[in-house]
């Protein structure tokens, strides 16, 4: 440019291939005299998506509103009863805790049963204390005639609400056991999650054995079958899969309670250590590519020679040979092969050699990317206020996810009772035969029934949960792709509002005097004025990718047992092909609202000017977004190492010296290492706030350092924005020098 006959254009490619690529991917930039930073006359983008943006925005509050009045979600809380009546709740307030009839009905559905056991449940005021069954009673009332005192006090508290509440019934045990009254037996039992389940696993010897009452008696189900430990354990297993989590998160959140003030003091470090990262990152950012190249070119040279040396100490050795090569986990045998030491040496030769020839001819790249995250250290600590903007967008996502949460919960719980049956006689098998059928998958088959119809002979019929309206999982869908499209729009709002902010500070002439005065909060003015369109746009084309991926990836789970090959291949195919389009469109978009921030064209406009731009200097944009990657991953990787170290000897109390300082401070707690997770969790959060702002720092000027480089020649017309280092690096000057407060 500037008319300069040299081997190279100035963006630093081949000269030969220059005028192709202007073909190809569109013409440089042109001056333009009145520009000097983000265009303030500018129009609205993208009306028409902005419209349908906030109609379907408007639309989960209309999902929302109906989810509210239709849906409870105390249902998904409290254990419903074969009637659909909420324990500890309502008609049933005075009993919490559910009581299954026969807990051996619930391993014949394998696990199924966490959605729901064929088994008639009622709702208790306590779980059983004791064994029993109903043959004790049945025997002595057959002799003496029937004791209703003994009923009440050992059997209806737990028969069907009509018996509890009238306290009284002319049948005699055996039939109310038969007609479903009553159960025909129980087991001392613990409420967990407000469910009755046994407690007495710990104790017994041998689980197989028949379980006794308090007099000896065999404890039998309503069909005569042995009731013994490992038919309960088979008939719980899967519900306390769920309901043991209980217990311990109880405990973990006492110890969040415990600790809560030294976890804060934790992330404010996290916070602080960040920003001094990034302060000093302008002066250690070189030192940090510098040395990590130099290092993997030591690495591997000492590899290159040390294999070497081994292959030749080995060479004469006729003792082990490649051809009487076999294989063993002994690892000795392989290190005494010359050929193992000859393919490692080549290996190391290679990459040696490749990383020598990158370095050699891309150095001058590394180093324009070494200047642009220096300055964008710069830019940081002269707009310390873009360190404070990522906390806009988690507020916003947080909000976000609590309604999506809040109205996917009342959505799941505004459904419909749902009822089951089984055939009696499946269930009237031994327990053994039950586990033998779970094993082979041969569980009980239970479908849908009329719950008024319950007096067919052979079938059950009860209540099983609250099962899902046909149209409710359209809005689960709706509400899916819309949590998509909205958590897209945030980012992306974010992303463009410090894109406009960097750029500001690259266009100013003369810094820090011609950097706006508040370039944050007229960044994002302009979005919200003008661009919410191109924001709903490049979010729209992430959801729909992200929704197809979804959709994927049921589709594939449904294929888990199918024998089909070619299915399950081209879903992979396509499965893999999304994650790249949306690894690509993600990158697109980014470079796309930086041009909408300075520029303020359209987004299809403004894509493929990203597009053209990145294509001509394509080279230079591969090495910068992997040096900057680079960078940004080692430094989250200090920061958090750091504090995450220092939270775990601080809370382990391992190292005597720092016990002896801290032994005041640290609470006692069930597990030490829940503060610590949390810290570093949360650290590396803060982290990955924090080097979100420099990392889009560094590609809006990355961006503007391309486009200075197309429009300006170093003339007094058109002098160069870039600072001294990045014009020293391509050996270019301005005829009237600009000052940098560096």
């Amino acid at each position: 440019m500037g008319g300069k006959v040299e081997n190279s254009d100035d963006n630093g490619n081949a000269k030969g291939g220059t005028e192709e690529k202007k073909d190809k991917y569109g013409d440089a930039m042109k001056y333009d005299p009145s520009f000097n930073g983000p265009i303030k006359n500018r129009g609205c983008t993208d009306i028409i998506c902005c419209c349908l943006f906030i109609i379907c925005f408007l639309g989960m509050f209309v999902v929302g509103y109906f989810a509210y009045i239709h849906g409870d979600p105390i249902r998904l809380i409290y254990p419903s009863d074969s009637e659909g009546n909420l324990c500890g709740t309502g008609s049933q307030a005075g009993k919490p805790n559910l009581f299954f009839f026969d807990l051996l009905d619930c391993a014949k559905v394998g696990l199924a049963a966490i959605n729901g056991c064929p088994t008639t449940q009622v709702c208790v005021k306590k779980c059983p204390s004791k064994y029993w069954t109903y043959l004790t009673l049945y025997a002595t009332e057959t002799a003496t005639g029937t004791d209703q005192a003994k009923r009440q006090s050992d059997i209806y508290p737990f028969c069907t609400y009509a018996i509890q509440n009238s306290g009284q019934s002319t049948k005699t045990m055996k039939q109310l056991v038969q007609d479903g009254d009553c159960p025909s037996y129980y087991v001392k039992a613990d409420p967990l999650v407000g469910r009755c389940i046994p407690s007495i696993f710990s104790t017994l010897i041998n689980k197989t054995a028949t379980l006794l009452a308090e007099n000896n008696t065999a404890l039998v189900d309503k069909y005569g079958n042995a009731v013994s430990g490992t038919g309960l354990e088979s008939g719980t297993k899967y519900l306390t899969y769920i309901l043991n989590a209980q217990e311990y998160g109880e405990k973990i959140l006492a110890d969040v309670r415990a600790s809560w003030w030294l976890i804060l003091i934790g992330l404010a470090m996290s916070c602080v250590l960040a920003f001094i990262w990034i302060v000093i990152m302008r002066w250690i950012a070189g030192i940090m590519v510098w040395f990590t190249i130099f290092a993997f070119i030591a690495l591997f040279a000492f590899s290159t020679y040390y294999t070497f040396t081994k292959y030749v100490a080995l060479k004469d050795n006729t003792d082990t040979s490649f051809s009487d090569l076999s294989i063993t986990t002994n690892l000795d045998y392989y290190t005494n092969l010359k050929e193992t030491w000859l393919a490692i040496g080549i290996i190391s030769a290679t990459i040696l050699g490749i990383t020598l020839l990158i370095i050699l001819f891309l150095r001058q790249r590394i180093l324009i990317a070494v200047a642009i995250i220096k300055e964008a250290s710069r830019g940081v600590s002269k707009m310390m206020f873009t360190l404070l903007w990522p906390l806009i967008p988690f507020v916003l996502q947080l909000i976000l996810l609590c309604y999506w949460g809040a109205t996917a919960l009342f959505l799941a719980s505004s459904n419909i009772k749902e009822y089951a049956e089984a055939n009696a006689t499946n269930l009237n098998t031994s327990i053994m035969n039950a586990t033998v059928a779970q094993e082979t998958n041969l569980l009980v088959k239970v479908t849908g029934c009329d719950p008024n119809a319950n007096d067919t002979l052979g079938t059950i019929c009860n209540f099983v949960k609250y099962g899902k309206e046909e149209y409710t999982i359209y809005l689960q869908f709706y509400m899916l792709f819309m949590l998509f499209w909205v958590m897209n729009f945030i980012i992306a709002l974010g992303q463009m509002t410090l894109a406009g902010a960097f750029a500001s500070y690259y266009w100013a002439f003369t810094k820090p005097d011609d950097i706006p005065a508040f370039p944050v909060s007229a960044s994002l003015w302009r979005c919200f004025r003008y661009h919410l369109g191109s924001l709903a746009f490049g979010s729209l084309i992430i959801a729909i990718i992200q929704i197809i991926r979804v959709i994927l990836e049921y589709v594939d789970n449904k294929l888990k047992g199918s024998e089909n090959e070619i299915a399950k291949f081209f879903l992979k195919c396509l499965k893999c092909l999304f994650w790249c389009l949306e690894k690509f469109m993600k990158f697109l978009n980014k470079n796309a609202y930086i041009l909408i921030a300075v520029y303020g064209k359209n987004f299809c406009v403004s894509a493929k000017d990203a597009f053209f731009l990145i294509m001509r200097n394509i080279v230079r944009v591969a090495v910068i977004d992997k040096v900057a990657d680079f960078v940004l991953l080692i430094s989250k990787l200090v920061i958090v190492a750091a504090v995450g170290v220092l939270a775990f000897y601080f809370f382990s109390n391992e190292i005597p010296v720092v016990a002896e300082v801290t032994a005041d401070y640290v609470p006692s707690l069930n597990f030490y290492l829940v503060p610590v997770i949390i810290i570093t969790i949360g650290c590396y959060v803060i982290a990955a706030g924090f080097f979100s702002v420099y990392g889009m720092g560094v590609d809006t000027l990355f961006l503007c350092f391309l486009e200075d480089l197309e429009k300006h020649d170093g003339s007094a017309e058109k002098p160069y924005y870039m600072n001294k280092d990045l014009k020293g690096i391509l050996g270019k000057k301005n005829k009237v020098e600009k000052k940098d407060d560096d």
